[in-house]
């Protein structure tokens, strides 16, 4: 059964173009960086709001704080943790720790006290790096005794510009028990310093999975892991010295860790940073800096589609537009085809890919499963080998065609999650990744990600994937977003849930409207029983749908 995917299938479907070559050793995002850095020193590296950094000035900076972690007795192999939006002080910092030979923990500002402390402690973390709001209301008791720096959204604004929208009601504050990250780069600034030694093999990142299966976990993301999909990325969307790139996925989360900050160190091109996602921000810095490409949730997408003023902005060289993070419907594809003549090229990954897994070459259109009704998710990358396991026997493989759980091994995918051998043990078997993703995988290599394992809702016996019925939901035109849940249900053991957002146009919609247009499209054990209508879906930060509150809800 496993020799039609030895063959890879995929390959022969590639375009001619898309054909990355790897180097024979990997590079380091620290080289990558100083590599950049020594060709191209006045290049932009940060475009932050409207004040620009070169790289030779983030370099400058860097060595600087680097200097600083030395005195506090970073070295080799140290975790030092960020709970930071995206800033230019997240950039700086990492190439810092790395010149210290470090790794860094890359958190989400959004996580309560008892989070940093589970994290803290889990990691064995030895500093941290915070934004002044957050010191005194989560991070302050979670870092005990551990030395903390901490810094302004504002620090790095020119003085020349001015205060953007969203950052209006920030101000600058003094921590007695912390230090300031800018006072111990002005402190610092050209002292010697000598590098500790890092290769590919080393630890770049602890990036924690979000827990929605157990407790987080540290995924152990190597220099090499990263490098490897840099060059798919590069390769797959064309990118190269012209491109400049819209950082608007969190640089706490694996896809802003290399399809924003380590593709602009690759390459040697601008990352634009502005803090938090605002529409408005977004679609003024694509049009003034000439923004080409992003990989962004597909929630980012629909906020810049339903911005009353879109039409007023030029971003007609934003043509390099990824989404990822959640599945994307064929109707809302076309949505953005016809309102913004954008494209949206399907992108998937997990934090244990390193980011992507599966893409679409810039300029192919992904097909779409006629089963499902699912729209692919891409091609599996270059340098990967992938399989599709039977659920109930994942020591089984299944036919090309046939749902099963994807299965991936490749120089992207980690070693396994820190201190958690038999966790590790238990996703990777024989070098092979066991997603928990339930895919197909066609005779030409297209990937659909059918849904998630464990969101399977048992009706009567019969299997639901929540995907099936959010992709009828997405047919009529007044459903924004979707989500699909399983509820208890006494005479079916469980039964199906949708959780629908409106567009203005079509608020006055009902649930039974829905259950009707449902009924007529799917199995009858498949339409959904109760539809809720919300304002907002929950999800997170990165555009994942919060399933578990839906349930609780």
């Amino acid at each position: 059964m496993t020799v039609h995917y030895d063959n890879k299938p995929w390959e022969k479907t590639y375009p001619d173009w898309f054909a990355p070559i790897f180097p024979e050793k990997a590079e380091t995002v620290l080289a990558k960086f100083q590599r950049s850095a020594a060709s191209a020193p006045k290049n932009v590296c940060i475009q932050y709001f409207n004040s620009a950094y070169s790289y030779a000035e983030v370099e400058s900076m860097s060595l600087a704080l680097a200097a600083a972690l030395a005195d506090k007795g970073i070295g080799a192999g140290d975790r030092v943790m960020f709970v930071l939006q995206n800033i230019p002080q997240s950039v700086i910092a990492s190439l810092a720790v790395w010149l210290r030979g470090g790794i860094v923990l890359p958190v989400n500002p959004m996580y309560t006290t008892k989070d940093l402390i589970h994290l803290l402690e889990d990691s064995g973390a030895k500093l941290v790096i915070c934004e002044e709001a957050l010191f005194e209301k989560t991070v302050k008791e979670a870092a005990g005794e551990r030395p903390v720096i901490t810094t302004s959204p504002l620090d790095l604004l020119r003085a020349e510009t001015e205060i953007p929208g969203q950052l209006k009601n920030c101000r600058k504050t003094s921590q007695s028990e912390t230090q300031d990250f800018m006072t111990l780069i002005d402190k610092n600034t050209g002292r010697s310093l000598e590098a500790v030694q890092i290769g590919p093999a080393n630890l770049a990142y602890l990036v924690y999975t979000s827990g929605t299966t157990g407790p987080p976990k540290g995924a152990m993301i190597s220099h090499a892991n990263i490098d490897h999909n840099c060059y798919v990325y590069t390769s797959a969307a064309r990118l190269d010295a012209s491109d400049a790139i819209l950082a608007v996925a969190p640089l706490f989360h694996v896809t802003g860790i290399v399809a924003h900050q380590a593709i602009a160190f690759h390459l040697g091109i601008p990352m634009v940073l502005f803090n938090r996602f605002d529409a408005n921000d977004a679609l003024r810095l694509i049009e003034r800096y000439r923004v080409t490409f992003t990989v962004a949730s597909i929630t980012v997408y629909i906020a810049l589609l339903e911005h009353p003023e879109l039409e007023s902005f030029d971003i007609s060289h934003f043509v390099k537009a990824y989404s990822g993070g959640a599945p994307v419907s064929p109707g809302t594809v076309k949505k953005f085809q016809d309102a913004m003549g954008l494209t949206i090229y399907n992108v998937y990954g997990l934090t244990e890919s390193t980011s992507p897994a599966t893409i679409t070459p810039l300029g192919m259109d992904g097909p779409v499963d006629e089963d499902s009704g699912a729209l692919s998710v891409g091609l599996i990358i270059p340098g990967v080998e992938a399989w599709v396991a039977d659920v109930d026997q994942p020591e089984t493989f299944v036919a090309p065609g046939e749902e099963g759980e994807l299965v991936l091994r490749g120089p992207n995918m980690v070693k396994g999650y820190w201190k958690k051998p038999e966790e590790s043990e238990k996703a990777i078997q024989d070098g092979r990744f066991y997603t928990g993703d339930v895919a197909k995988i066609d005779e030409k290599g297209w990937c659909y990600i059918v849904d998630r394992k464990k969101d399977l809702i048992n009706v009567s016996g019969f299997k639901v994937w929540p995907r099936d019925v959010e992709d009828a939901l997405y047919q009529h035109p007044g459903v924004k977003e979707a989500a699909v849940v399983g509820i208890p249900d006494s005479y079916r053991g469980e039964t199906v849930k949708a959780f629908v957002s409106l567009t203005e146009d079509y608020a006055q919609i009902t649930p039974d409207e829905l259950i009707t247009f449902c009924k007529e499209r799917l199995a009858a054990y498949k339409y959904p029983r109760e539809v809720e209508i919300m304002d907002v879906i929950p999800k997170t930060m990165t555009g994942k749908i919060l399933r578990r509150e839906l349930r609780n809800l």
